[in-house]
């Protein structure tokens, strides 16, 4: 067999056998997200492109390097999204949504594009779920912030992350560190890649986060942020620090984390994993004060995060962390001759809109075949119906864990065939808590 073609380098299929495990995980962090107040919200995957270059920084390499950007029939700039902030911030502004209750909590299940090289959990199209709190420039928003982000992973059962934790200013206390990170740069500039050559004159602050070998050596000796943030920075950043306190939640503080876009203010962090590759930033986010001026509206200090799914997934694997088995078909009903196939196909639908989850036979196979098939779906029970079933309106069904059967008739079989279901849910529970069910009349219940 020769394809004509194959997925793209950097873009990967989800396939059946883990896509149940992926929704399982997206709809785990959006009910978390929703307890902490947080609604869904979507936006469009491609934008005009000075809705990131304006965003997210044009001395980024995002915006540099690993945009996807082409000009539409119409001759207008578009760019496939990087990232979830500034479509959010767009769509926070363009409709007026700072004239509701602020803050406004949205989280959204994204994809994102960047051009960069594969690796692991590192894709050209990848996916984020992230979160946005919008209009409010209070320290507790950080904390609360940094403990959704915690409390997804804990209740997800990873393990072994570090939440590491720094503050880099607001634009005025930083004009002085970008001087003094100017000055030590300046001095290293014969070293320096010719991205971060050019990065030197309009934004010091970015060498910081190069991922070349040399420049990041160069980097770890450079001026700490930290001693040059202002009174009200570091009385911001002590508060942060003080809740994560009280919440219970350990951090470390690491003077070097600056995020890898432009917008960033004040509270930046990360969770960081050590066991997917050298670039184990699992969630990463931080306060963004001034990207709604920059955007065109009136300011607006916010905050949110991004975590990658892919990257979460490798991680998840890597540590066997327990998921839910694939959801098991209740009942498949297998049939013979036309009028058995009616029947079948009359029952189930009956049976799915009970929310009974039901398969037939739509192959035209026969009875054999479609008892292997049943097996290879791993159903809880099976049916057979043929003409001497409809005949004596009677149907067996199969318990094709334990093999036992029941009979039932066909007339009300789907009130009958839930009962069972209950009976035998009821059952099961028994079994593990240990209860005695005998004298028990578990028919009599229902």
């Amino acid at each position: 067999m020769a394809l004509v073609t194959k997925a793209i380098k950097g873009t990967q299929d989800l396939l059946p056998a883990d896509s149940y495990k992926t929704r399982y995980v997206e709809q785990t962090m959006l009910d978390i997200a929703s307890k902490f107040g947080y609604k869904e919200i979507r936006t469009p995957v491609f934008e005009h492109t000075e809705l990131f270059s304006r965003g997210v920084g044009d001395t980024t390499d995002v915006v540099q390097k690993e945009m996807y950007t082409f000009d539409d029939k119409g001759g207008r700039s578009i760019t496939l999204r990087p990232e979830g902030t500034a479509g959010a911030m767009r769509a926070f502004l363009e409709h007026g949504l700072f004239n509701e209750p602020l803050p406004q909590k949205v989280s959204y299940l994204t994809s994102c594009y960047r051009y960069e090289k594969p690796q692991a959990g590192r894709l050209r199209e990848f996916h984020q779920f992230g979160v946005e709190c919008l209009g409010t420039a209070a320290p507790a928003a950080d904390a609360e912030l940094i403990a959704l982000g915690h409390n997804i992973f804990s209740h997800l059962g990873i393990e072994d992350l570090q939440l590491e934790i720094n503050s880099i200013g607001c634009p005025e206390c930083r004009k002085k560190y970008h001087e003094a990170l100017h000055t030590y740069f300046e001095s290293k500039k014969d070293e320096l890649c010719e991205t971060c050559l050019d990065r030197l004159g309009r934004n010091p602050m970015r060498i910081l986060d190069c991922k070349s070998p040399v420049c990041s050596g160069i980097a770890k000796d450079a001026p700490k942020v930290l001693d040059y943030i202002c009174e009200d920075c570091a009385a911001h950043f002590e508060t942060v620090k003080s809740h994560l306190d009280a919440m219970n939640i350990p951090y470390v503080v690491n003077p070097t984390i600056v995020r890898g876009l432009d917008y960033y203010t004040r509270t930046v962090f990360e969770f960081v994993s050590t066991q997917i590759g050298a670039q184990g930033t699992v969630c990463g986010g931080g306060r963004y004060d001034g990207l709604a001026e920059q955007l065109g509206g009136n300011s607006t200090p916010s905050l949110g995060f991004a975590l990658g799914i892919e990257r979460l997934m490798l991680l998840m694997q890597a540590q066997n962390t327990a998921l839910p088995e694939e959801q098991r078909p209740d009942l498949y009903i297998a049939s013979m001759g036309d009028a058995a196939n009616v029947v079948a196909a009359k029952l189930a639908a009956s049976l799915r809109e009970e929310g009974i989850s039901v398969q037939y036979d739509v192959a035209g196979r026969s009875v054999k075949a479609q008892m292997k098939y049943a097996n290879k779906l791993n159903v809880r029970n099976t049916v057979v119906i043929g003409d001497s079933e409809i005949e004596s309106g009677k149907v067996t069904v199969k318990d094709m864990d334990g093999g036992e059967s029941v009979e039932m008739e066909l007339d009300g079989f789907e009130d009958s065939y839930q009962n069972y279901l209950i009976q035998s849910a009821v059952a099961e529970i028994a079994g593990v808590e240990g209860i005695d069910m005998s004298g028990i009349n578990i028919a009599g219940l229902f």
